[in-house]
């Protein structure tokens, strides 16, 4: 048995979510509010059977460790080791047996330790250094408090000052550099990777230091202002979240986060008693990132700087948070184009208000575009509407996009149905399903769960199941699903028509996601009536084939406004065979009743 195997023995996946949700039995699962966001009704379906977890609110699912990875925001290792010590287990004994290419939790702890050893020898140094104290207490007005709580420290302009100390502490220079602490010098020997510079430790969300933000002190202008460690096994620029391990608190409490653009920014909220407020490695947002954060609170407010890179990047954060999905993105405002630590050292009161007050990020987004955009031609209206309903599309509420695609026609003086053609839709909502008469209706529960699934999960949940079904998948196409797991589990199903899950080596090919849908079958349709579940299949087959033609016309009707002649004989062939698709769809449905 290996140590993920004996972490899943040893612990109950219902207990180890039970610490971040509160569970209550409900027959052979368990079920609770959503950690990923907002919600008054339970989505959120543990079953202890399957050592499955799944939140039907947002999409995402897997098992024990895939929960940890996600309300921590870790690695699988870092999971591991997270419920390797909660199981009472000693991962050392199988990292030895088993070997590996990564480094092992040994090899790791070192470089937490290197790092933490770096960390107060800065911080010595400060203490000792009139530029950096006068830097941080005067020019930054930053208290001696702040300093410590936020381990401030000063690199000395010396060849290896911080490499002499490491190796007296009995730490090889391989691992010093291996955890991002040296760089190679022009004569080809190693020296320290900063020197003169205002250090700013970089913490992981259990506070543990992995690496360090250095500032340039000196007036140089052929040296960056910035330097950042580089990626390590502990340091990920594109993972980590600044100041996070200080916020996490404020962050529940407030049920929002701010998201600045500097590290010396979130520092000087703190101590103006902000401290629901983090910080991403410059502009560079990311997925991660967000996801994150996710786990905190779905209220993200944006508050980049008023240049050009701040503005670019929070208009690349609206598809991220899309794509990310439960977030409600919000963007700051700054009066007079300030950095948030320049407003707070003229007037913290101020900031303290705007960031009550955040702009929705999409109406910042049209009125961006629309200051900057000539509306009375037909290029500008195509522009603004092309950006707009880019991201309108990515919006999961109809009446939030309703809302916007009324906005935009006013704007632009154009009528809803022209924005709508641009405006991919969504399957109408089936009618409620009848349960088998023995068995109780449909709970609430249950309800919730129907309204958060996408229709073509369930089209293959119910398929999968029910191998009887499988004839509605005939028609069907791999570019049809949005959901990558859906496709995949599609193509799947197509190769193997009479899959029935006996063969083991079939089954691995899906296995983790065959869990989920199983669980979503189990959820909301193992009582229902055969024929309703033919009729569901239908209604789910054609909401998908109806989804893809209107955007697939879409794109074609965009294509024909510059196309040339032979070009749209092209075109419209393709138009009549999505009319067929349509007609096929519509056509008589000689299928098997599901037993």
């Amino acid at each position: 048995m290996d140590a993920k195997e004996e972490v899943r023995e040893r612990l109950a996946i219902e207990d180890v979510i039970g610490e971040y949700v509160q569970l209550k039995r409900a027959g052979r699962t368990w079920k609770g509010l959503s950690p990923f966001g907002s919600e008054k009704t339970p989505s959120f379906v543990v079953s202890p059977d399957k050592q499955i977890w799944h939140d039907f609110s947002s999409g995402r699912g897997g098992d024990i460790f895939s929960f940890i990875q996600e309300m921590e925001g870790v690695d699988f290792k870092g999971a591991l080791d997270i419920l390797a010590r909660r199981a009472g287990i000693d991962l050392e004994q199988y990292r030895q047996v088993g070997g590996g290419s990564g480094p092992s939790g040994k090899t790791k702890e070192r470089l937490y330790e290197a790092n933490e050893w770096a960390c107060k020898f800065y911080q010595t140094q400060f203490g000792q250094h009139k530029m950096a104290l006068t830097y941080v207490l005067k020019q930054r007005a930053f208290t001696k408090e702040t300093a410590l709580a936020w381990r401030l420290g000063y690199s000395p302009n010396t060849g290896a000052a911080l490499l002499d100390f490491l190796k007296s502490k009995g730490y090889s220079e391989k691992e010093i550099q291996l955890a991002g602490l040296t760089s190679k010098s022009y004569r080809g020997g190693l020296q320290d990777m900063f020197r003169g510079r205002l250090q700013i430790p970089l913490c992981d969300p259990q506070g543990r230091v992995v690496g360090f933000t250095a500032r340039l002190l000196s007036d140089d202008p052929n040296a960056p202002k910035y330097i950042n460690t580089p990626g390590t096994p502990l340091y990920d620029k594109s993972r980590h979240v600044f100041g996070l391990h200080l916020a996490k608190d404020a962050i529940r409490k407030n049920k929002y986060v701010v998201l600045a653009e500097g590290n010396l920014d979130v520092i000087a909220s703190h101590q103006a008693g902000v401290r629901q407020v983090v910080a991403t490695a410059g502009t560079a947002l990311t997925e991660p990132n967000l996801k994150a954060l996710s786990r905190l609170t779905s209220d993200i407010r944006l508050c980049f700087d008023a240049d050009k890179a701040g503005i670019a990047a929070t208009e690349r954060a609206i598809p991220i948070a899309g794509r990310v999905g439960g977030l409600q993105l919000s963007v700051i405002r700054i009066p007079s184009g300030k950095d948030p630590d320049e407003l707070i050292q003229q007037d913290a009161k101020t900031w303290q208000a705007i960031i009550e007050q955040p702009q929705y990020a999409l109406d910042w987004l049209i009125d961006r575009y629309t200051a900057t955009l000539d509306l009375s031609t037909a290029l500008g209206k195509r522009e603004l509407s092309d950006v707009v309903l880019r991201v309108v599309r990515q919006l999961p509420d109809k009446v939030e996009q309703d809302h916007y695609v009324a906005r935009l026609a006013e704007l632009l003086s154009v009528s809803k149905e022209a924005l709508a053609t641009k405006l991919a839709g969504a399957p109408n909502e089936t009618p409620p399903l009848r349960r088998r008469p023995s068995q109780v209706k449909a709970t609430v529960i249950e309800k919730a769960i129907l309204d958060k699934v996408k229709g073509e999960e369930r089209l293959i949940a119910l398929t999968l199941m029910k191998p009887s079904l499988r004839h509605v998948l005939y028609p069907l196409d791999p570019d049809m699903f949005t959901d990558d797991d859906a496709r995949h589990a599609f193509e799947f199903l197509a190769e193997h028509p009479d899959f029935d899950g006996s063969d083991q080596d079939e089954v691995q090919q899906i296995a983790e996601y065959a869990k989920i849908l199983s669980l979503v079958y189990e959820t909301l349709y193992q009582d229902i009536e055969p024929l309703e579940l033919r009729a569901e299949a239908k209604r789910l087959q054609a909401a998908l084939i109806h989804q893809y033609v209107r955007m697939q016309k879409q794109t074609l009707s965009a294509a024909l406004q510059t196309a040339t002649s032979e070009e749209s004989t092209q075109l419209l062939q393709q138009v009549r065979g999505l009319d067929q698709l349509l007609r096929i769809e519509q056509g008589d449905d000689s299928g098997t009743e599901a037993g």
